[in-house]
């Protein structure tokens, strides 16, 4: 079974930083939802409090850090095959894209769930629509995702990733 005390590791992180990208001030993502730092969506209780701050990306990885414990139960809970670090990595970026409820949904999961993980990456690479248009940013996402899940990131890699984000 799935290891319940499993985190997203700092490659994890990595790779959700590069394509969520970065902003320190609060602004309207392109779902027209109120964003700040890596992706966070602002809730209405926090208004107030990211109204006028900027934030610093040290607090932008924590925000995310926070915010990614939702995505890491929704696995937890959905998968029912071991997963190694880099495969849960690659599964908690597509679901803090895309959401616990497509992940629910997906032929991906019921794939994975069989035990067949060599089809996960064509799985992912399903995923690369928005609007009703193939977006280059998802086919990237999910091509360094399936990357991540089949192991060839390493942690010299998210480094060079973390300084490309402190640029």
């Amino acid at each position: 079974m799935l290891n319940r005390n499993m985190k997203t590791s700092d490659i994890g992180i990595a790779l959700i930083c590069r394509y969520e990208g970065w902003r320190a001030k609060m602004y309207l993502c392109p779902a027209n939802k109120k964003t700040i730092g890596y992706g966070h969506l602002v809730r209405k209780n926090e208004m107030d409090l990211y109204k006028f701050k900027e934030l610093t990306k040290e607090e932008g990885i924590e925000l995310l850090r926070r915010d990614l414990v939702r995505e890491e139960n929704h696995v937890k809970r959905l998968v029912k095959v071991q997963l190694n670090q880099n495969e849960f990595d690659a599964l908690v970026s597509f679901t803090f894209n895309l959401g616990g409820g497509n992940l629910s949904s997906s032929t991906l999961l019921r794939t994975l769930n069989r035990g067949h993980y060599n089809l996960v990456c064509s799985q992912l690479k399903r995923w690369v629509n928005a609007g009703g248009r193939r977006l280059n940013g998802l086919v990237k996402r999910r091509s360094d995702e399936c990357g991540l899940w089949s192991s060839y990131y390493t942690y010299a890699m998210a480094e060079t990733i973390m300084n490309f984000q402190r640029r």
